[in-house]
């Protein structure tokens, strides 16, 4: 009641006052007495004033999101301009010869011509030779082959296709062409000018500086193609054993003798074989193009001092070679892509992207169940023999096979959740033959993206095998399990250095995570990182309470850096593994352990989780098991390398293993399929000039 008067008397005294202050004229008492005492009455008349709260309108937390995929960009062809070309005279006006190359400059391969020309058939020419210690094979027109092999069956022919055979056949530099080198007249010059040869910039510029030092025919003598050419052409005819399109390279052999079609095979031919080395030494693509995810600093080839080289080479067969990666891994992908073309197909094809729960029905499971009776050993079908005969040709993945089921996952090396997806699949049946042919094909392509020599000592991560190697002397010293990035959070295809091993690390929670996973839970709960173990820091690194910043206000540019402190609940576990690039991948232990068990383990956020850390750790590092143990003991810090190792986080649906059998896996980013549009992309330029 005294708040209500007080109210009262306030809102009054403020009438009377503006009364005074207007100098209202007349005022008498009665009127000051009826604005002093009635106006409560007026106040409790008057409607209420309402305020209608301002709406709240909901916040959608922003998005960060990784790289893209291209539509691939290929470059033009362009015609060569032999317009150009300026032959160097001397003063007396003959033609100046290129100087000699030091023939020791030149690139060279213990892997012999001989190697090479066993894996397909002979170019047919004047000469034909054929050796009983290597399969025969001729290109049909449909592009498959078609082989005659001896007994034992096509495995050992592919073998015996590949491997040199030092002890029949001693391949040794031919013997030099006596006859001097034809000069490029300038009528021959001229008439190239009406000749139209499309080919790659470089290629084309290399071609009229080249010849512009050195104007006359390296591959004709007395107006026949030479020695050098039949070896250069056999060269070319044989890039099928390399997975590359024979078409590409394809030259016309002079079927005339005047001076202009003579002119146009000399200047074909080396045009052709410089697009072969440009594409064995780093592939037909440019990998950065395909898509963000893949980084790769171009490799560096000089296409004149190539072009010197072969024409000072005796052997250009051995030249070539060189050109391709001189590695194990190289060398066994050629033998099972060999051995692929010359196989059946499997007799039972199970669709690769199956995908089979307890429970479910399926017209893929008869023939898994078919598969895993077929391979089964004495002791599996003593234990499962029975089930699978009484659910033989049913379509039902009933409970009663899941022990089954996981049992074969088991044998098989695939996490055993009695899920049926495609590792499983790929696992118990196989790829079909085409399949299998198509990722070899790739992985050819991919590993020319690589250095030609990983070195002795390396670390290779393959994302689709989920896997993690230690070499050391040329030999796999440790392997073990991975869980790499998810398909929304894909691992980088990429290569660099081992520095150093942090031990009981900081993690540094990278700003996608930061916004992607933990914003919105900021929205509502501010405090959340402050109870959950992290440092939040500004940009003078001052750190400050997650409770006190609006994390609503800055949308994707949050002006903080946040880092969860070392511990048990450590999303980076007892250690990371670094090789500092500007992805933020690395290396590093778990504490979801659990996670490795899995079949399909695309479950990080791009780094590489591993199975087994300490062992890494020491072999990286060149310690004991029991020096990382102690390490692992004490604090936070970090242990530098004494010499760096070469890290190559690669991306292999096909890979050879420590004894040099392939293994095919699941395509788990669909790399595969953009590297094989991008491929096709190159060779409609190719076949068309467009």
């Amino acid at each position: 009641m005294r708040l209500k008067r007080s109210r009262t008397l306030a809102v009054s005294g403020t009438a009377v006052l503006a009364l005074l202050a207007a100098g209202v004229p007349g005022a008498s008492a009665q009127t000051l007495f009826d604005l002093l005492f009635n106006n409560e009455r007026r106040v409790q008349r008057q409607a209420p004033i309402m305020v209608e709260p301002t709406p709240v309108q909901p916040v959608t937390p922003p998005r960060v999101t990784g790289p893209s995929y291209y539509t691939y960009k290929t470059d033009p062809l362009v015609r060569v301009d032999f317009a150009a070309i300026q032959p160097v005279r001397q003063d007396d006006g003959a033609a100046l010869v290129s100087p000699g190359i030091d023939e020791r400059s030149v690139a060279s391969t213990t892997v012999g011509a001989g190697e090479t020309a066993t894996l397909v058939a002979e170019l047919a020419d004047e000469e034909e030779t054929a050796s009983d210690a290597v399969t025969e094979a001729a290109i049909e027109e449909d592009g498959e082959t078609s082989a005659s092999t001896s007994e034992p069956p096509e495995v050992e022919s592919a073998v015996r296709a590949v491997e040199a055979v030092a002890e029949e056949e001693t391949f040794a530099d031919p013997e030099p062409v006596v006859a001097s080198a034809q000069p490029l007249t300038d009528d021959q010059i001229a008439a190239l000018q009406e000749f139209t040869l499309l080919a790659e910039k470089e290629t084309a510029e290399a071609l009229v500086a080249h010849y512009s030092v050195a104007p006359e025919m390296m591959w004709l003598t007395d107006g026949r193609p030479n020695d050098k050419a039949r070896g250069a052409l056999r060269v070319l005819g044989e890039a099928r054993s390399h997975g590359l399109d024979s078409r590409d390279y394809a030259v016309s052999v002079p079927s005339g003798s005047d001076d202009a079609t003579l002119a146009r095979f000399e200047m074909e031919l080396s045009a052709r074989l410089l697009r072969y080395a440009r594409d064995a030494r780093s592939g037909r693509i440019d990998p950065n193009r395909i898509s963000g995810y893949h980084d790769f600093k171009p490799k560096e080839l000089d296409l004149v001092a190539l072009l010197n080289s072969v024409r000072e080479s005796n052997d250009v067969a051995a030249l070539m070679e060189a050109q391709h990666p001189q590695n194990a891994h190289y060398r066994a992908l050629r033998v099972e892509l060999e051995m692929l073309r010359t196989s059946a197909e499997n007799e039972i094809v199970v669709a690769p992207n199956t995908l089979i729960r307890p429970g479910e029905r399926n017209g893929e499971f008869p023939k898994l169940l078919t598969l895993i009776k077929q391979r089964a050993d004495t002791d599996f079908l003593s234990t499962h023999g029975e089930v699978l005969d009484r659910h033989a040709g049913s379509e039902a993945y009933v409970q009663e096979l899941v022990p089954v089921i996981k049992a074969a996952q088991l044998a098989a090396g695939v996490g055993d959740d009695g899920v049926i997806g495609p590792r499983t699949v790929q696992a118990l049946a196989g790829e079909s033959r085409a399949g299998r042919i198509e990722k070899v094909e790739v992985a050819l392509e991919q590993l020319r993206w690589l250095p030609s020599d990983l070195t002795d000592r390396h670390v290779f991560i393959n994302t689709p095998a989920f896997e993690a190697n230690y070499v050391e002397n040329g030999e796999e010293k440790l392997s073990m399990r991975t869980v790499v990035g998810t398909v929304g959070t894909q691992t980088y295809f990429f290569q660099d250095e081992i520095s150093y091993v942090e031990f009981h690390p900081y993690w540094g929670v990278p700003r996608s995570i930061l916004v992607n996973k933990y914003l919105p839970k900021l929205y509502s709960d501010p405090g959340y990182l402050d109870r959950s173990g992290f440092e939040v820091t500004d940009r003078r690194g001052q750190r400050i309470p997650s409770a006190s910043i609006n994390w609503g206000q800055y949308g994707a540019n949050i002006p903080y850096d946040v880092r969860q402190r070392p511990g048990s609940s450590n999303a980076l576990g007892e250690m990371k593994i670094m090789f500092p690039n500007s992805h933020a991948i690395y290396m590093h232990d778990t504490p979801d352990r659990h996670l490795f068990s899995r079949e399909n383990r695309a479950l990080s956020n791009g780094c590489i989780r591993l199975a087994d850390p300490r062992a890494m750790a020491a072999a990286v590092l060149g310690w004991s098991r029991e020096q990382v143990d102690a390490r692992v003991a004490g604090q936070h810090g970090r242990e530098d390398l004494s010499v760096k190792v070469p890290v190559y986080v690669a991306y292999f649906t096909a890979w050879p293993d420590k004894t040099g059998e392939v293994h095919y896996f699941t395509d788990v980013y669909s790399r595969d399929e953009k590297t094989r549009a991008a491929l096709n992309r190159v060779e409609a330029v190719r076949a068309t000039g467009a």
